[in-house]
């Protein structure tokens, strides 16, 4: 992969940062997200943001090699430090993280996030935390998709600040609630794979000389909730 070629993880949260963006990458690792953006004259300007140093001087060599100095610029910081107000960035994206530790980024950078009008979030892991943040900070969720790459499924979440309060239930908040409004093969696919994780957890602890009985309904409830959003499809 290099900016000229985003894998399809990437090139699907490329595809939601608007025409004319002033992006924000947090944890952009090599930068090749705001690389092939303005590569392609898609955005105005991006600030390429890496908390560890090796990964800041890959990234900004990689961004000096591409003859983009003036469109991307590289900077060491945690989170969303990385965005100075002079930067007037409208679109952020963090991708590629925990869904625990996106949410933990964005409640640090809240000051940083005014004038944002867009978020791009695609954790690894944990997306039912981040959307309860996205809830409780007012931030809607406009897209969501799912994308399979390499025997993995990630989850895409769009989200823009919303003007008036809005609520999720427990159920959209853990299955997205506009991935279950057309569900699919890679929904069928990433929670028929969580049932058999769980079914084998489940016969491992039932195994046990004093099997832990909260643990095992608590799995069982799970499991039966993951079945009704696939009957339901």
């Amino acid at each position: 992969m290099d900016a000229q070629h985003l894998s399809k993880r990437l090139a699907m949260v490329a595809s939601f940062v608007p025409q004319g963006a002033r992006l924000a990458d947090i944890g952009s690792d090599h930068a090749y997200l705001p690389a092939a953006l303005a590569l392609a004259g898609k955005i105005d300007q991006a600030v390429a943001g890496e908390v560890v140093a090796g990964p800041y001087q890959n990234m900004a060599n990689e961004i000096q090699q591409s003859g983009l100095g003036g469109h991307v610029i590289p900077r060491l910081a945690n989170g969303l430090a990385a965005i100075h107000p002079g930067d007037h960035i409208d679109t952020v994206v963090i991708a590629g993280m925990g869904g625990t530790l996106i949410a933990d980024i964005l409640e640090r950078g809240q000051k940083q996030l005014a004038g944002v009008q867009r978020l791009i979030l695609q954790p690894n892991v944990g997306e039912p935390r981040l959307r309860a943040w996205l809830q409780a900070h007012r931030y809607q969720i406009m897209a969501e998709r799912l994308v399979k790459e390499d025997g993995h499924i990630y989850e895409i979440i769009v989200a823009e600040p919303s003007p008036v309060p809005f609520r999720y239930s427990d159920y959209e908040l853990q299955f997205g609630p506009l991935i279950l409004e057309k569900k699919g093969p890679i929904f069928a696919e990433k929670w028929q794979d969580y049932i058999q994780r769980q079914i084998a957890v489940l016969k491992q602890i039932a195994a046990a000389k004093q099997p832990p009985v909260a643990k095992m309904e608590q799995l069982k409830a799970a499991i039966a909730i993951v079945k009704e959003a696939l009957a339901d499809d």
